[in-house]
């Protein structure tokens, strides 16, 4: 597919507020058109903007703990489902970092338009860091909780019997028959409860409502063929590919609990040759999702750091 066109689309203005999971979290919910397909966003507080980009397989509704609480700090604080998540629509296309890339540079000239900070989890954060990287005119600095390698595993990143297994995996995930047998495993509830606690330090984080947030969009129409079409995706760029080229200053925050991205995986943002702009800070029992598995340490880490970086820029 290619890179959709970066010109704001003429129904760019958000409608009214709509209500189905508005009234889950408490947050105003709008609608934006982008090339025919309908993106759910939130915005809540005045002030300097950031944009919160989510991981796989979740929503906005995944900052509900962070969007308050920063706006009550004094920003602006934007949240939106990627296309194929959340209330977003899940067409049936070849989905990439790079389509969403397109959608998160959109939105910024649909809505911001003035120098934004992004904050992003696992993939959210390679995104928000793509961005970084390419637009650093539009951007600030960025907050970077756990993040990704690529989109997905790389082959020289999985050693033997691991590679062949996710590659048959993936193809399983394609087959018209198995796909969605494994994709309505892989969704229930029970199992998306064991998934969490695998990933979360704490144990208490793991709640209803966070299942309940994680569950409902996989019963949505194509939710399968989205599934299908981001695990048999290229991985994109990397961190390690994507640094040489920083401009602008990170907060990177990393779970030392999480066994999808371990403490390794930020290695590289701490010997990076632009480590003087990153800011590196490890949290103990703390897993993949730090901003809902431990708000209550993340958010003021994130507070703190943004009350600097306007220091430094006026």
């Amino acid at each position: 597919m290619s890179i959709p066109s970066l010109s704001p689309s003429p129904n760019a203005i958000g409608s009214e507020p709509t209500t189905p999971i508005a009234e889950m979290f408490n947050l105003p919910v709008y609608e934006w058109l982008w090339h025919d397909h309908t993106i759910r966003y939130t915005v809540l507080g005045e002030g300097q903007p950031l944009l919160l980009v989510h991981g796989f397989g979740a929503s906005f509704g995944h900052w509900r703990n962070n969007i308050p609480v920063l706006a009550a700090a004094g920003y602006q604080v934007y949240g939106l489902d990627l296309l194929g998540f959340g209330a977003s629509d899940k067409p049936i296309l070849d989905y990439s970092l790079n389509l969403w890339q397109g959608l998160l540079e959109a939105f910024w000239q649909a809505h911001i338009r003035r120098p934004v900070v992004f904050v992003g989890n696992s993939i959210g954060a390679l995104l928000s860091l793509m961005v970084t990287i390419d637009r650093p005119e539009w951007v600030r600095g960025s907050v970077l909780l756990n993040c990704a390698g690529g989109l997905n595993h790389r082959p020289e990143e999985l050693h033997f019997p691991l590679g062949a297994i996710m590659g048959l995996f993936s193809w399983a995930v394609n087959h018209p028959l198995l796909g969605p047998f494994l994709f309505n495993g892989v969704r229930q509830k029970s199992q998306i409860r064991r998934t969490l606690h695998q990933v979360y330090g704490n144990p208490a984080a793991v709640t209803d409502e966070l299942v309940d947030l994680l569950y409902e969009p996989s019963c949505h129409p194509h939710a399968q063929k989205v599934f299908a079409s981001i695990l048999s995706a290229p991985p994109g760029p990397s961190p390690t590919e994507l640094l040489p080229r920083l401009q602008r200053p990170l907060l990177v925050l990393w779970g030392e609990a999480d066994p999808w991205t371990p403490l390794s995986g930020g290695t590289i943002f701490q010997t990076c040759d632009r480590a003087d702009l990153i800011q590196f800070k490890s949290l103990p029992g703390t897993g993949h999702c730090p901003h809902d598995d431990r708000p209550e340490l993340t958010n003021p880490l994130i507070v703190d750091w943004l009350e600097c970086l306007s220091q430094s820029v006026n």
